[in-house]
Order: structure tokens, then sequence, then C-alpha cells
């Protein structure tokens, strides 16, 4: 039998590797009420899914042990937003529902405790039309724009569509009757914005809880549209092999996208199961070596015991365990209509 978590552990179980949370006492009372909120987290449909999403989908399988539901939003009408072709949107719900949901059976989570939502399914209906409207109606298009400033893409000509994103999120609280949004740390503004406009609609503000954003393989964070950034779900072992290599990782400097990912999923997951991360090293370079924690492996890196080729390889191997699990062809199917 599964021993049940207290309020204070539940607590630490959400807080570990967030940036931030508005705010933790809110967040405390919550668990103190509740003992099975409600969290979304949501994503646009844009670009594909890559190796980066398996740390918010990481950090929702622990909402899942502190008792949370968890609903997963596919915003296909922010993806359109966000500029999306209005004629692939569908194509692209299926192949970011098939993509999310095999990361999260790579973690281990059992997909009976998620609920995926399609945007469409309610914010086509009135009565949230209506209340976008009226958000429309007291918030100004600077307040939009700076709200949306490092989620949408608004270029030298910006769309009036970017300026209707941050209201639909800021709804979507209301809408998917939710207690907490959980998002990356790029959202920060966005979640500010429905903390500060949802009251005035008459709806309470929720907890929003931010994760790092983990930085990409040349120093940007993973990015859909810059491909050298990130490892894609169905790159092939040679493929992650050349990205990892290629990577910027500075001996002695943990500041760079390989350390963060072991740091967010790798080492998490090793540590839950009280695995080691071992990395293979010739006997001439001080042989094979294992590592209990995130700390003893960036403690070695920054004292320049542990070399970057050494370590890149190591990454390098569990990113490759992790991808194996994923479906590849299924989604090289489903990639065909939505890209």
């Amino acid at each position: 039998m599964v021993k049940e978590l207290s309020v204070d552990e539940r607590f630490e179980v959400i807080k570990r590797n967030t940036e931030e949370i508005v705010t933790e006492e809110e967040l405390k009372n919550l668990l103190k009420k509740k003992k099975n909120p409600v969290v979304y987290w949501g994503t646009a449909v844009t670009g594909k899914p890559h190796l980066a999403y398996f740390f918010p989908l990481l950090k929702l399988s622990d909402f899942i042990k502190a008792g949370f539901k968890v609903k997963v939003l596919l915003a296909d009408l922010h993806g359109a937003l966000d500029g999306t072709p209005w004629t692939v949107l569908e194509h692209r719900y299926d192949y970011y529902k098939e993509a999310i949901s095999q990361i999260f059976k790579a973690l281990g989570t059992d997909l009976k405790n998620i609920e995926f939502v399609q945007g469409s399914e309610f914010q086509l209906k009135p009565e949230y039309s209506f209340d976008v409207l009226k958000m429309a109606s007291i918030t100004s298009v600077n307040d939009c724009k700076r709200a949306a400033s490092e989620v949408v893409k608004f270029g030298d000509n910006p769309k009036t569509g970017g300026l209707v994103y941050p209201i639909m999120q800021a709804l979507d609280e209301h809408y998917l009757e939710v207690d907490v949004q959980f998002g990356g740390l790029d959202q920060r503004k966005i979640l500010m914005f429905a903390r500060e406009n949802l009251p005035k609609l008459t709806y309470h503000a929720r907890v929003e809880v931010m994760n790092p954003m983990i930085p990409g393989l040349i120093g940007k964070k993973m990015s859909a549209s810059i491909p050298k950034t990130k490892i894609d779900l169905t790159d092939t072992e040679k493929e992650i092999k050349e990205k990892v290599n290629s990577a910027e990782c500075v001996e002695g400097d943990p500041d760079n996208g390989i350390m963060a990912f072991l740091k967010y999923v790798i080492m998490v997951i090793k540590e839950d199961k009280k695995e080691p991360f071992i990395v293979e090293r010739d006997k001439r370079y001080g042989g094979t070596i294992e590592f209990i924690d995130y700390g003893s492996v960036e403690d070695s890196f920054r004292k320049k015991e542990l070399h970057p080729a050494d370590l890149k390889n190591a990454v390098a191997k569990e990113i490759i365990k992790l991808v194996s699990k994923i479906d590849k062809k299924k989604l090289n199917e489903l990639a065909k209509k939505a890209y």
C-alpha cells in the first residue's frame, strides 16, 4: 500500500525543480482544502514537440504524485493565432496528443490520471466568446502585447490574433475549472495577466506554478523552429549522438543545455528510481564513475574532474534510452499530414 503524503510533502513534491510559485501560501492552503485539486498545462499546436517536453511532463507526473488531477490542453486555436495554418489544425492536434501520450508512457506515467482537452471544444462556445469580448473591453493593446511578448511570434507587422492569445489563456483557467495553471517561466507575463484580469470578470485568480526554461544545445532555449537547438522525438540514435556531441558544453561551466537536461530530467528519474547515473570512461581517464545525485555531477564537472566528452557520451545514452520508448514510425506517419 502506497503511503499517503502529508500536505507539506505534497507541497515539496510540487515545488521541486520549479522556478516560481504565485503564491506558495495559496498553494499550501489549496492542498489543505482539497485532496484532489486540478492543474492544467497547455501547449499551442505549433512546431513539433521535442526533447524539452520531457521536463514539463515529468513535472506533471509530480502533480499526480501530489494527488492532483491533470488536464493537458492542446490549444489548437492558440496554435492558429500563433501562425499554424487553419487547414492543418486537426492534424496538428492528433500529432501533439500522440507525441505527448508517448512521452508520458516513456516516463512511466499512467495516462488514466490525465485528461486531454482540445481547445476548440470549449473555446468556440458562446459564453466563452462573450467573455473574450468582455476581457478585450477592459484590457489594452499594450497589456496584451506585453503579456504575450515572450510566447507569441509578433514580428514587424503583428497580427491581431496575438493580442487575443493572452485573453484566451487567462479564460482557459476558468473554463477548464482548474485550481492551478502550470507553465514555463516564459509564460509568466500571461499568468500574471490572468491573475490580474480574471477577478475583473468576477472569476477568482488561480495559483500559478512555473518551471525554469531548459537551454538549447546551442545556448538558446530548445526551440522547435531552430533545429540545432533541440533533439526531435523521431531523431535516430546517430542524430542524437551528433547533436549532443556538437552541443555547447564548456569544461568546468555547468551553464548549458546538456547539464540542464541532466538536472531537470535524467537525474530526477534516476533519483526517484534510486538508480545511479553512470559515466563510462577509459581506465586512462579514471575509469567508469557513478553519481547518485545531480549535485555530485555538477561538483565533479566544475572541478574539471568530469570531462565534457565523457559527460556528453553518458547523457546521449540516457536520451537514447528515453527516446527509444517512442513509436517513431507512428509519429512520422502523423507528421505527414500535420507538417
